[in-house]
C-alpha cells in the first residue's frame, strides 16, 4: 500500500473549516484486542498509574513502531486525532475533509519511563519543521502534533519544544510547526492499520528525523 502524495492527487494542505467537514459516524470503528507485539489491550481500561500521551508525526505506521519499541511502553494504537469528525474512516481522513491528522496513542509507565523520554522520540523521530507534511506524504493528516493530558506533560512539552527549537536554529532548519495542545478525542483507526509494520514486514514508511538531538532534563522554564 503506497502512502505518498503528490500535487495531482489533491492532497490538502489547508485546514478544512469545521462546518465543513464530513459528518462521520456515532459508532466507533472495531479494533483488535491485543497489540501484536506487546500483547496488551489497545482500549482502557489501562493499569492503574499508567499515562497515556498522543503523537502527529506523519505516517501512522512508522511512528506506532517507533513508540512500541521504546522501553516502558504499555501499548501503543494509532488512530484519528485534533479534526471535527466522529469516528472517522482512513479514506475520509486522507481526503483532508475531517481536520485529523494521522496520530498514535501512546500508554506507558510512569515507573520505567518519562514523558520527556517519549518527547525524545517523537521530535527526533521527524521533522517538526515540515508544516502540512512529511517528507514525500503531503496533506492535513501527516502535520506534526503533540498534545498533552497533564500540567505537567504541557511543561514538558514546552520546554523540549523551546529547546529542540534552538537546535533546529543552529543547524539551519526553520520554526518547528507542531501543533500543540490539550489532547482531544482519539478515534481508533481500523484494525488493519494497527501495529502495521509487525504483520507487514515491507510495508512503507516514508517518517525520517533530522539527525539532530533533543535536550530533555532542562529546568522549567521561567
Amino acid at each position: 500500500m503506497m502512502r505518498f502524495f503528490d500535487a495531482m492527487s489533491g492532497a490538502k494542505s489547508q485546514m478544512i473549516d469545521p462546518a465543513d467537514a464530513l459528518p462521520g459516524r456515532d459508532e466507533p470503528l472495531p479494533v483488535p484486542a491485543s497489540h501484536l507485539v506487546l500483547g496488551n489491550p489497545l482500549e482502557t481500561p489501562f493499569p492503574e498509574g499508567s499515562e497515556t500521551a498522543v503523537f502527529g508525526m506523519g505516517c501512522f505506521w512508522g511512528a506506532e513502531r517507533m513508540f512500541w519499541q521504546t522501553p516502558g511502553v504499555w501499548t501503543t494504537a494509532v488512530g484519528y486525532a485534533g479534526g471535527t469528525t466522529p469516528n472517522p474512516s482512513y479514506e475520509e481522513v486522507c481526503s483532508g475533509r475531517t481536520g485529523h491528522t494521522e496520530a498514535v496513542l501512546v500508554v506507558f509507565d510512569p515507573s520505567q519511563t518519562s514523558y520527556e523520554e517519549l518527547l525524545r522520540v517523537f521530535w527526533e523521530g521527524h521533522d517538526p519543521t515540515q508544516g502540512m507534511r512529511q517528507g514525500n506524504d503531503m496533506g492535513t493528516q501527516y502535520r506534526s502534533v503533540a498534545y498533552w493530558n497533564s500540567q505537567e506533560q504541557q511543561a514538558a512539552l514546552e520546554r523540549t519544544h523551546y529547546a529542540f527549537q534552538i537546535v533546529l536554529n543552529d543547524a539551519g532548519y526553520g520554526p518547528i510547526t507542531t501543533e500543540l495542545g490539550e489532547a482531544p478525542t482519539f478515534y481508533y483507526a481500523e484494525h488493519y492499520h494497527q501495529q502495521y509494520l509487525e504483520w507487514n514486514k515491507n510495508g512503507y514508511c516514508g517518517i525520517g528525523g533530522t539527525g539532530l538531538s533533543c535536550p530533555t532534563g532542562i529546568a522549567e522554564l521561567g
